[in-house]
């Protein structure tokens, strides 16, 4: 018999405490493992390469290489190795281009064990890894971004996937839109995957940011 999978587990920092600081405490979590750490992006791309990990916890301001620049590099050349950002504060201006970059969680540097396992988790399986925090800020950002008036809906995309995409926006599970819609989860997986191949999305937190950019906020029900 098998046991439970393991996540394995790359750290990002050039701050030598906090990094040894998130390793310890990862040690302790069940279910992970700590396979190396980096003290900039030069070294995270090459001990990637190296150790092939599932996840790395990824600053986002180092020396050499940035987190952005090493998350870019990281996702196009090892796209089974997901990256979850770390940062100082929930408003950092780099946010939005490790996004853009293929991060797909991320997590402020005061997160506790619980939080940081279950954004670990979250990426594994598919889902986007964002702290309330973040995701916060996230949203702020996009809507005001949005352009004023963009609610029509954009070419290719259905009304029942735009709907989709606007509860996605609001923060609701598969299961929660399926009740709100009244249908299977079955029927919501699918609109969310055909939604994703239409917008070009990878994860729900792109998902957010195409339906905040294009006014599809899912806030008139």
């Amino acid at each position: 018999m098998t046991g439970p999978a393991v996540t394995r587990v790359l750290v990002a920092d050039d701050q030598t405490v906090v990094r040894e600081g998130i390793v310890m405490l990862l040690g302790l979590l069940p279910g992970i493992e700590v396979v190396g750490s980096a003290a900039d992006g030069e070294e995270a791309v090459a001990l990637v390469a190296r150790h092939r990990p599932d996840v790395v916890l990824m600053d986002l301001r180092m020396p050499r290489c940035d987190g952005v620049e090493a998350t870019r590099r990281i996702r196009a050349g090892h796209p089974g190795t997901e990256v979850v950002v770390l940062t100082t504060y929930a408003d950092d201006d780099s946010l939005f281009p490790a996004l853009r970059a293929g991060a797909r969680g991320y997590l402020t540097k005061d997160a506790g064990a619980e939080e940081i396992a279950r954004a670990v988790a979250d990426v594994r399986s598919g889902a986007a890894g964002l702290s309330p925090q973040v995701q916060l800020r996230l949203l702020e950002r996009l809507a005001g971004d949005a352009p004023a008036g963009a609610a029509e809906l954009p070419p290719g995309l259905t009304a029942r996937e735009a709907e989709v995409l606007g509860l996605i926006a609001q923060g609701l599970s598969n299961t929660e839109i399926a009740r709100r819609l009244y249908v299977s989860p079955a029927t919501v997986k699918t609109h969310i995957n055909n939604l994703f191949a239409k917008t070009g999305a990878r994860d729900r937190a792109q998902a957010v940011a195409y339906a905040f950019r294009h006014g599809i906020t899912g806030s008139a029900q």
